[in-house]
């Protein structure tokens, strides 16, 4: 039950950062997600910092530069990149954070709210592409 609970606590927390992209165009929504994508990894350094080890602030720091591969990778080329990264951020907070080794670095709460907001960012960005795509095509 309490799962649900964080789960919807991502959605609702996602909504303010959904709401301003949304006024933005394509490549300024993709360069504040991509830097929110790189911000969200910092945070896992602050929890560290807090509550782990030297061990796992070593784990949390090369955190940062592999989704910021995503981010840049989506500069370059495309935004689906940068999906990739959201979705693949959960990964990391479940596999490491809420059922793995660093179950006492970062809060299972957050963990759990981390997932989906995460996903529905990827999801979004998967709707924005959509719509850059039919919108480019509609001027051809």
């Amino acid at each position: 039950m309490f799962y649900l609970f964080w789960l919807i606590l991502g959605l609702i927390a996602v909504f303010p950062l959904l709401w301003v992209v949304n006024k933005l165009d394509f490549n300024a929504m993709q360069k504040v997600l991509g830097l929110s994508l790189v911000v969200a990894a910092v945070l896992y350094i602050a929890f560290a910092i807090i509550w782990g080890s030297s061990t796992w602030l070593v784990i949390e720091i090369m955190g940062v530069p592999a989704y910021g591969v995503f981010y840049y990778l989506s500069q370059k080329y495309t935004c689906i990149w940068l999906t990739a990264g959201w979705f693949l951020h959960p990964v990391w907070d479940v596999l490491l954070h809420f059922n793995g080794p660093g179950s006492h670095v970062v809060p299972g709460w957050y963990s759990l709210a981390c997932v989906s907001f995460d996903v529905a960012v990827a999801i979004y960005i998967l709707y924005r592409f959509r719509l850059e795509k039919i919108s480019s095509e509609a001027l051809v």
